[in-house]
């Protein structure tokens, strides 16, 4: 068992200790003491330990911990407002079971507020949740969160960073896409009510950022549309933020090409979903269904688009909906070699395509969801508020006369 592992259950084994026996008790001390030793044991070679726990999966630094996968108390603690856990410099004895308490208060105590407390007993201790700063609903107490502010900008900092992570060192980091995907969930009920933020592009460069986050938030909108699991609604949110993926090997100036590309960068360009799959397969991550995506998103429902398949055959459900949603905001985005369609042209368009590119079910209920949620969709800039309202600001793209030329496979 690793390290990081062995602290975590010792840390469990001191909580449940600290549950059954009073302060003073030899095997609440005692239980105190093995996680506190585990913890300096884990320090001698990850100095700064940070733990994220989202669902049933436990994140170390950023590599997720397999013997832990299913970890009775991973969600428990993302429950009490512990999502991500940080041991900073050096920690005492003390500050440790203070803050074992603090945990064990959270867990049993309903409505336990204890934030203006630790405020005031500085520790190299800190935690706090993955979700949206300033909301009602998720309380940060002294880890910052990798999350919004009431608006996307930290969002698109994170994709940007996580990207250059991908393109610079093949390494990709699973915390920070599912703490995007959570805190896009979290945004889109964070008036009570669903809205669906998206981004308005600002430079052409920025596209995969924008496309990202938008096709992520798409993607979750209709699996829960669909009332599917939210395990599996968050499922779709990752695979949507990362079908582009493979856009990170395409050279920028084919990406915001103005004109139509030319058959040696149309090769470059439909290499993006095998160069996405790869670069999914080969990451350290477990996320089989996002590089099934990334690998189909372009392939349609009669069998052409690419990357071009032998023998016609069906494409995972999460293909499917991740391409409509895809097109869509493709679309609905200007880009370097065309405006932006108005929606009124775009759910036509999808719908015609019904059963040649998009099967027809996801379309069917893309469009139902699109036209019942209209009101919903918030069109924001990256650094702007996120409006409360259901209605769109001032700002949304403009709509052009009439639909332009489509140029397949660029978005």
């Amino acid at each position: 068992m690793s390290e990081p592992a062995r602290f975590l259950g010792a840390f469990a084994q001191a909580l449940a200790g600290m549950s059954l026996y009073g302060e003073g008790h030899p095997a609440r001390a005692r239980a105190v003491d093995t996680a506190y030793q585990e913890l300096l044991d884990l320090q001698a070679k990850h100095p700064h330990p940070l733990f994220t726990f989202l669902g049933d999966e436990v994140i170390f630094g950023r590599l997720p911990l397999r013997e832990m996968r299913e970890w009775g108390w991973s969600n428990r603690l993302a429950e009490a407002g512990i999502q991500r856990l940080e041991f900073a410099d050096h920690v005492t004895r003390d500050d440790f079971e203070v803050f074992l308490e603090d945990v064990l208060a959270r867990l049993t105590v309903e409505g336990i507020d204890t934030a203006e407390a630790r405020q005031q007993r500085p520790t190299a201790i800190k935690f706090g949740v993955v979700g949206v700063r300033g909301s009602g609903e998720l309380p940060a107490d002294g880890l910052p969160t990798a999350t919004i502010a009431l608006s996307l900008g930290e969002e698109v900092e994170t994709i940007r960073w996580l990207h250059d992570e991908v393109q610079q060192r093949e390494s990709l980091p699973l915390a920070e896409a599912e703490a995007v995907v959570r805190s896009l969930s979290v945004a889109m009920h964070g008036d009570q009510q669903m809205i669906l933020p998206l981004l308005q592009l600002k430079q052409f460069d920025e596209y995969t950022t924008t496309h990202s986050l938008n096709v992520s938030v798409l993607s979750m909108a209709l699996a829960e549309y669909l009332e599917m699991a939210p395990s599996d609604v968050r499922a779709f949110g990752v695979a949507g933020l990362l079908h582009d993926l493979g856009k990170v090997r395409i050279p920028i100036e084919i990406l915001t090409k103005a004109g139509k590309l030319t058959p040696d960068e149309r090769v470059v360009m439909n290499r993006h979903p095998v160069e996405g799959a790869r670069l999914i397969f080969e990451s350290e991550e477990d996320l089989d269904l996002a590089a099934v995506v990334a690998y189909e998103h372009h392939i349609m429902l009669n069998g052409l688009g690419y990357p071009q398949v032998r023998y016609r055959r069906s494409c995972h459900e999460a293909s499917n909906l991740v391409h409509v949603c895809d097109v869509y905001d493709a679309l609905r985005t200007r880009r370097p070699y065309r405006d932006a369609w108005p929606v009124e042209q775009v759910l036509p368009y999808i719908e015609g395509r019904a059963g040649m590119e998009f099967d027809p079910h996801y379309v069917r209920v893309f469009i139902e969801m699109m036209r019942r949620w209209e009101t919903k969709l918030a069109v924001v800039a990256d650094e702007a508020p996120l409006p409360v309202s259901g209605a769109a600001p001032d700002g949304a793209v403009p709509a052009p006369a009439s639909p332009p030329e489509v140029q397949p496979g660029t978005n």
